[in-house]
């Protein structure tokens, strides 16, 4: 068998058990000492979710945790395998799947946009920046964060086409996260056509 396969092989292990660790929920409960971020909020375990329960301090420090979580493993993948874009295409597709189908978690997790972030950083910094802008502006001038993460969702497979790698294993990849992110935001989308969504640094009435 050749190296790279036992090595590639491993790293898609590394980075779906990384991937599934929850540290949102980890992060709550150090800031907040006894808060079970299922039981708050919407129940996400995302750095949004986090905000809500354990304040902006701990929703950053998740939001940075949760993207490391795509970029470690895309790091050592790099620095292990190579510029192998089937292998960087498959790990990091393992490590935004532990994050919404987490082993330790009984395969209930998050919605993945954080680690999805810090897979396609590691692919193409130039299509993460596209994207970071388009979330930015969205989230700005609506205060959806659901919102911005799913126009994000749809436009990355085409931006990842147009200014990735020359290769098509990574712009496969984000059609899966496109897919699985808009599937995990579904009610999020019947709350926004119904006027019901939550507004980010909005508080409820």
């Amino acid at each position: 068998m050749d190296g790279s396969w036992l090595r590639g092989g491993s790293l898609v292990l590394f980075a779906y058990f990384l991937g599934s660790v929850p540290f949102g929920i980890l992060v709550t409960r150090i800031f907040t000492g006894n808060v079970d971020l299922r039981e708050t909020g919407s129940g996400n375990i995302g750095a949004t979710n986090v905000v809500r329960a354990a304040g902006k301090a701990a929703g950053v420090l998740t939001l940075l945790l949760d993207t490391g979580k795509g970029i470690l493993p895309m790091v050592l993948t790099y620095m292990l395998v190579g510029e192998d874009y089937l292998w960087l295409s498959l790990v990091g597709g393992a490590a935004f799947l532990g994050h919404v189908f987490p082993v330790y978690l009984n395969f209930q997790g998050g919605k993945g946009v954080a680690t999805a972030l810090g897979v396609v950083l590691s692919l193409s910094p130039v299509t993460t920046f596209v994207l970071v802008v388009m979330f930015a502006l969205i989230l700005y001038f609506t205060r959806y964060v659901s919102l911005g993460s799913l126009c994000a969702a749809v436009a990355l497979p085409i931006l990842m086409a147009l200014l990735g790698p020359p290769s098509r294993n990574p712009v496969t990849l984000c059609l899966m996260i496109s897919f699985v992110v808009i599937y995990k935001h579904r009610e999020n989308i019947l709350r926004l056509l119904a006027g019901q969504e939550n507004k980010f640094g909005v508080p409820k009435t």
